[in-house]
């Protein structure tokens, strides 16, 4: 039998400004129009162009063949090109990024640990974007205010530490991370790394923009090689034209039900073809940042005229101009070949709505009231939910407020609830000046803060009870159980604006705007026209309040004040290293039934406020996964007590045994293995078994640091261990990469079986398990 084996820690970091880079400036106008501060656009401002040719001419003459614009833009950034080994779907790439964007979340771990390393500044551009933390409950102006409040240590932390490391902090009500990053620091042919599955939002500029942990965001910021299995490419070709109710989103949510959820693993979605020109810059994007959805390392488009006007519209004509020089780099080569060849016919193309629990299956729009009806999925729509950082472009508010325009003009307003959540300040500022924020609100709506929102779980709802089944439908990216609203029943659909606007105002699954009538006030039958909005506005954009803070040119002499009593933020200790020896008799804390996603592992929504306080968020590992024993979720058997209790309690009852006396005061979620009456250990190490399916989904670094600071050594998937077993890892002493290692799993019955475990570990991970986490590798290197 062969399983696979994740051990912790598996912590990646990695990246630096390449040599020889142009910098270049936003223009004077757009300064001028902005009247704000400027300074957001100089880190960003290194085009190098010239690197990156140099290094593609060097790959190319090596494999001698056509490339595609994956491969150019990935190995255009290659550490070392003339030596690099290069097998699309094995070797291991290590590379040079350009930047660093890191969202609120979890930035606070990704600075906690570039604290743990001891360096002074980052080594390449980066910044920090306060986005996750804002709760949506009444509306934006005091959604804001209360966020302020609540999160007032988290975002003094993150701007101070930015501002003594060197990192650009984007306050609260900026947007969302990936909305800003488009309008300030996506280019064609840039690399960036940010520490959210959805950064691949920037490929909708030509960009690689790859989500990764925090851990990974550390070796880049620390100027330490990247290293990433080098990406397999799917190509998606796409002829026709949009047109109609067909939207950027139905592109994905057709390739997402192609694909599924797992069918873009290791790979980059690249797509290309005529159609591509139909296409707005901000709806590349969008198909790009749902690319996460189908597991795929990141997506982009080709660069175009389409993207040069984006770029001049938020005022980088020169980097426009320094991209039609370099345009052959920013395609594909003609003749180039792909792992796998999707063609999609955009004039065939109709809406789709995908969902619920998944957002892979897909569903005409035409055809999910009957699916519904089918399914017993309940077809009135409670609320309907536009924006987040899949939906929020100017072209879209634009063209749901045309739906939501004609609906006004025969007296009719949304029969569900309705939200709009503005990407960006600035997209913020220029919808309400250009009129289209009152059109929204006067249909029913009301618009929340710039911010994440419902979309990752930060949504106060109360319309529903807890449990009750009811239907949303959102333009979000990701509508896993419980995600939205924390409430497992409720059934949630992601399709377009325009489309969620159609069924928030006809109340119901079962209608198609493309064919349905709805009914005025005064009895008129009418249908819906296609929905219109212009791509860019015609005024140019308002970026509304500055609410960027750029870091000074020295901040050795600042300090960063973390309260040992917090219960939001906690510096890090290290991880044990390795003993040297095989890892024997762990018990199974937990197998899992089914998909286990990062969100039953470690759940967003209210646990977001402890992501910079390891041993807080540990208390939510696993409480999502549904235990295989007794099909119920939080609830496994301890073996050394034979009682039953919560996931993270039983982990942490085999971690560390506490003092009789303390245990008539404590619950054990309140246990702390830093504190004094912590004294003696259990010595139990665990493993997770999980189906074939563990781990999908983002906050995957949180998903892997908590079950190894609760004692767990290894996480083993698509196996036949049971429960009550226990398990030897052996030939660590001999761990290389390529080679398997053995588990010899113990039955309570005394009978033992051999399972091959692979793994994926390249020699410098080996070294981080060995040293115990790649920081402490880190820092063995600094001596």
């Amino acid at each position: 039998m062969v399983a696979h084996v994740c051990m912790f820690p598996l912590l990646c970091l990695q990246l630096a400004l390449g040599h020889g880079a142009r910098r270049l400036h936003v223009s004077a106008a757009y300064r001028a129009k902005a009247k704000v501060s400027m300074s957001r656009f100089e880190p960003s401002s290194f085009v190098n162009y010239e690197k990156l040719n140099s290094n593609i001419g060097i790959v190319r003459k090596r494999l001698n063949r056509p490339l595609t614009l994956s491969e150019k833009i990935v190995y255009g950034h290659l550490d070392d090109p003339q030596n690099q080994k290069i097998n699309r779907g094995s070797t291991y790439l290590r590379l040079r990024p350009d930047r660093v964007a890191m969202q609120d979340a979890t930035a606070q771990m990704a600075m906690l640990q570039f604290i743990s390393s001891g360096l002074p500044k980052v080594a390449v551009p980066s910044t920090i974007h306060c986005d996750h933390l804002i709760e949506a409950q009444i509306g934006g102006e005091k959604d804001l205010a209360r966020a302020k409040e609540v999160n007032q240590e988290v975002y003094n932390f993150l701007a101070s530490a930015g501002a003594k490391y060197g990192v650009g902090f984007w306050k609260p009500g900026s947007g969302i991370i990936h909305q800003i990053i488009l309008e300030n620091y996506a280019y064609p042919g840039v690399m960036l790394i940010g520490t959210d599955s959805h950064t691949p939002n920037g490929g909708g500029l030509g960009a690689i923009c790859i989500g990764v942990g925090g851990a990974d965001a550390v070796d880049v910021m620390a100027g330490i090689p990247w290293e990433l299995k080098c990406p397999k490419v799917i190509g998606v070709k796409l002829t026709g034209t949009l047109s109609g109710w067909t939207s950027p989103k139905d592109v994905i949510l057709k390739v997402a039900g192609i694909l599924t959820v797992k069918g873009g693993t290791g790979a980059i979605v690249e797509y290309h073809g005529p159609g591509v020109d139909s296409i707005s810059c901000t709806g590349m994007a969008t198909i790009c940042n749902m690319g996460a959805e189908i597991g795929a390392t990141t997506s982009v488009f080709p660069y175009n005229q389409r993207m040069r006007t984006y770029l001049e519209k938020t005022g980088r004509g020169e980097i426009a101009a320094l991209a039609d020089e370099y345009s052959d780099l920013l395609v594909p080569d003609e003749g180039c070949e792909y792992d796998q060849l999707i063609e999609l016919n955009l004039d065939e193309l109709k809406p789709h709505i995908n969902g619920p629990f998944t957002p892979d299956l897909a569903h005409p729009v035409s055809q999910v009231g009957a699916v519904a009806e089918k399914n017993s999925w309940p077809l009135e729509v409670k609320v309907g939910l536009i924006g987040s950082c899949t939906n929020s472009s100017y072209e879209d508010m634009g063209r749901a407020a045309s739906v939501a325009k004609q609906a006004l003009d025969k007296g009719l307003t949304c029969k569900a609830q309705f939200t709009i959540t503005p990407g960006s300040e600035q997209i913020r500022a220029t919808i309400e000046r250009d009129g289209y924020s009152k059109v929204l609100r006067d249909v029913g709506g009301v618009v929340l803060a710039n911010a994440c929102g419902p979309c990752i779980g930060q949504w106060d709802r109360r319309d529903v009870k807890m449990g009750e089944k009811n239907t949303i439908v959102t333009s979000f990216n990701r509508n896993f159980t419980a995600r939205n609203d924390a409430n497992p029943a409720t059934h949630a659909f992601v399709t377009s604006p325009e489309i969620v606007t159609a069924l928030a105002i006809a109340g119901t699954l079962n209608f198609n705007p493309e064919t349905d009538y709805l009914t005025a006030p005064n009895g008129e039958k009418f249908k819906l026209e296609p929905p219109n909005g212009d791509e860019l506005p015609a005024r140019d954009f308002d970026p509304g309040q500055d609410t960027y803070q750029h870091p000074p040119p020295d901040g050795t002499s600042l300090k960063v004040d973390v309260n040992p009593q917090s219960n939001r933020l906690q510096l890090l200790e290290p991880f044990d290293k390795w003993s040297g020896k095989d890892l024997e008799d762990m018990q199974v804390l937990i197998k899992v039934k089914g998909k286990c996603t990062t969100d039953h592992i470690s759940a967003a929504g209210p646990w977001l406020k402890f992501r910079g306080h390891l041993d807080n968020i540990s208390n939510n590992m696993l409480i999502g996964a549904v235990n295989s024993e007794n099909n119920a979720i939080n609830k496994i058997k301890n073996h050394l007590t034979g009682e039953y209790g919560g996931v993270p309690d039983v982990a942490r009852h085999y971690k560390v045994r506490i003092r009789a006396a303390f245990l008539q005061h404590l619950t054990l979620t309140q246990f702390k293995p830093s504190c004094s009456f912590c004294i003696q250990a259990n010595g139990v190490s665990w493993v997770v078994v999980g189906d074939d399916n563990y781990g999908e989904g983002s906050s995957r670094e949180h998903a892997a640091l908590e079950p190894r600071h609760l004692g767990g050594r290894a996480i083993i998937v698509k196996s036949f261990i049971r429960p009550e077993d226990k398990i030897s890892i052996k030939g660590l002493e001999t761990f290389a990469p390529g080679k398997p290692l053995k588990a010899v799993v113990k039955h309570c019955d005394g009978s033992t079986e051999t399972l091959e475990l692979n793994h994926s570990f390249n020699e410098t991970q080996i070294e981080w398990f060995q040293a115990g986490s790649a920081l402490n590798r880190m820092k063995e290197l600094q001596h």
